[in-house]
């Protein structure tokens, strides 16, 4: 019998307010990179103190934020927003963010970051790539506690029946959950696509960029490694994933929205990777660890 996903995306409330799962995740993904970026700045990985350096994080957390937003209005909603609703666009509580779109702000706020600093913009990236997938793995966590983001249809023994995916049908999560005791809804079961993309983007995806990251590789190198695996990893979920409602297949009966954005970021990785042969090496600088740096 498939598992029936009934966890409260809502880990706790403080008067009016709701904290959610989701946001919970985002903040450990935050911390996370903090905490493992600090002991490689320590060890002279990345020029500057660590002022500088909880800069660039925070500049990336709000390039995540608002490119992130800012990539689903663009790519997952119909355009006419921007003529009839501008405003939106800063509905943030209403859902809606694009990994893309966040990619595209974080590495705006890393050129920003890197030109104030004087550093090669791809050191800068390539010191980051590794540090993304912790951020990435639990925000896809997120998406599975909050019962979001479902896969396709599946028999397969994990399926899960997500009540929000059975909406149409007009039920409680009650009599949903009393339908399912009585296997009503085995055929509703569905790929938790939220988890396989917990382990690919955040699990094997760090795993991979960390150890390959352990000493100093060329320049080009991590950054490129980090768009060719991400790429392909999100290409191959979108398989068995459910299509976004609002624009269901963009082409041939199967191709998505996420497979499109994410084919730049497999032909990138490839261009990075072959530029990464002919690179400098960037050496270990102890020295940033003075607080003038």
């Amino acid at each position: 019998m498939p598992y029936f996903h009934d966890i409260n995306p809502i880990a706790f409330s403080i008067g009016p307010v709701a904290v959610h799962w989701y946001g919970i995740m985002y903040l450990l993904g935050f911390l996370g990179a903090w905490w493992l970026g600090e002991s490689r700045r320590k060890q002279g990985r990345l020029p500057v103190s660590a002022e500088a350096y909880s800069d660039l994080l925070f500049y990336g957390m709000m390039g995540v934020i608002i490119g992130g937003r800012i990539g689903y209005m663009l790519f997952y909603s119909p355009l006419g927003w921007i003529v009839h609703d501008p405003l939106a666009l800063f509905r943030v509580w209403e859902g809606g963010m694009s990994f893309h779109g966040g990619l595209i702000g974080v590495l705006v706020a890393g050129w920003w970051w890197s030109r104030r600093r004087k550093i090669h913009f791809f050191d800068t990236i390539d010191f980051i790539a590794p540090l993304v997938p912790i951020g990435l793995g639990l925000g896809r966590f997120g998406n599975f506690i909050g019962g979001e983001l479902w896969g396709r249809h599946t028999d397969l023994p994990w399926g899960v029946i997500f009540p929000r995916a059975l909406e149409s049908l007009g039920k409680s999560r009650d009599e949903l959950y009393q339908m399912y005791l009585a296997g009503q809804l085995n055929g509703a079961a569905r790929h938790p696509s939220q988890l396989y993309e917990f382990a690919l983007e955040g699990i094997v995806l760090f795993a991979v960029l960390w150890i390959y990251s352990r000493k100093p590789r060329p320049r080009y190198a991590v950054s490129g490694l980090f768009a060719l695996l991400y790429g392909i990893f999100r290409f191959s979920v979108e398989f068995v994933r459910e299509p976004d409602v609002q624009l269901g297949f963009i082409a041939f009966d199967w191709l998505t929205m996420g497979q499109i954005l994410s084919i730049p970021l497999i032909v990138t990785g490839v261009v990075l990777l072959f530029l990464s042969r002919r690179a400098a090496t960037p050496s270990l600088q102890p020295s940033a660890l003075s607080p003038q740096a």
